[in-house]
């Protein structure tokens, strides 16, 4: 089940209004009237169903692919998603199919929407399928668990593509708000601008505004460890405490990604933007968050087991990338202690309280130093 279901970070509630309309002013390139190529989105969770709609919106020809082949009917035939995205119209521009062979067959631009740690398995089934020319985009938010590897390394590993063929999209992007045409903005990383730039066409509409980066590394690392900070805020509100105690987990969580973004290599001018506390303040703040009810649930006294019922069975990406990110920062000698406390409360059993009350113990020190 887990290929079918969102990469982003979004409960599934049905919706309460209909999708609002473009916004043009947001729109400085809509890519109308383009050459855009055949776009195929691997994946029909509630990310990826919402993206595979901003990329008809933008007028592109798009077929989703899904794991089930009774969703890819329905998808096909009623022009929505009852599983992930209830109650939102999609264009009928949309294909859906349960077949990767044909989905892939004619892509220029390949949307991987699969949880991080099922997109090697996925790729291995898919990877002789994608054309050699198609740009692969990812919207998977994690560290892979024992590689260590993020998610573009994984692509370019398991599909021998050329890294600079590999992009990721990151930013505050609550999947059912963008279904709905709520504005938004997101980043396209990738190392070849030109290739960035026809991603950021594709995606344009009135509503959702694309902007690009060649930090690749800085984009997969904000949205690999905002996932576990947004744990950290629910287990927070969990236990009752307030918007004090959640700021304070915000901003020293991102001081936090930014150490460990910056030795691996990251710029920290992009912890400043949309893929770093943009990202972060969305995860950490909505009641769409499933990290952050997630947290929430634990903070209630929940096991993993019972927050995972909750949520239809979806574990929260925080919860899956804790440990690795973990193990990430050990490799490179990063102190996270926040981290630290969530894969102790997700993982060895550390009470939520007794994790609050050792973060609060830590010796005091200077807000900032001179590596962050």
């Amino acid at each position: 089940m887990a290929a079918d279901r969102t990469s982003g970070d979004e409960i599934g509630e049905p919706a309460s209004r209909k999708a609002a309309g473009e916004r043009d002013e947001w729109n400085t390139n809509s890519g109308r009237g383009g050459d855009v190529s055949e776009a195929v989105v691997m994946g029909a969770g509630s990310w990826g169903t919402a993206l595979a709609k901003v990329l008809a919106d933008a007028g592109g020809d798009v077929t989703m692919w899904a794991r089930r082949d009774e969703l890819a009917r329905v998808v096909d035939t009623e022009h929505e998603n009852p599983d992930y995205l209830p109650g939102i119209a999609l264009p009928e521009s949309i294909r859906a199919t349960h077949d990767p062979e044909a989905a892939l067959r004619d892509a220029g631009l390949v949307v991987l929407a699969v949880p991080s740690q099922t997109l090697r398995a996925n790729l291995d089934d898919w990877c002789s399928l994608i054309p050699e020319d198609a740009t692969i985009l990812s919207l998977a938010k994690g560290i892979e668990t024992g590689t260590l590897m993020r998610m573009t390394e994984v692509v370019a590993g398991t599909t021998g593509a050329d890294p600079r063929r590999v992009a990721v999209l990151s930013g505050p992007n609550l999947a059912r708000e963008i279904a709905l045409g709520q504005p938004a903005a997101t980043v396209v990383g990738c190392t070849d601008h030109d290739r960035a730039r026809l991603v950021q066409k594709q995606l344009a509409t009135g509503y959702f505004r694309p902007y690009t980066t060649d930090d690749v590394v800085g984009c997969e690392i904000g949205g690999a460890c905002k996932n576990v900070i947004a744990l950290a805020c629910g287990m927070a509100v969990g236990v009752g405490l307030g918007e004090n105690t959640v700021a304070s987990i915000i901003t020293r969580g991102l001081a936090e990604i930014i150490r460990l973004g910056v030795a691996c290599g990251a710029k920290p001018a992009t912890f400043s933007g949309l893929a770093g506390i943009g990202d972060l303040v969305a995860t950490c703040t909505s009641p769409l968050s499933r990290n952050r009810s997630f947290g929430e649930r634990l903070g209630r006294g929940g096991s993993l087991d019972t927050a995972q019922a909750a949520t239809h069975g979806q574990v929260a990406e925080g919860v899956k990338s804790s440990g690795s990110i973990r193990e990430l920062a050990a490799r490179h000698g990063v102190e996270m202690p926040l981290t630290d406390a969530v894969d102790r409360v997700c993982h060895e059993g550390l009470a939520v309280q007794e994790a609050i009350e050792q973060l609060l113990g830590r010796s005091t020190k200077p807000e900032y130093r001179h590596d962050w």
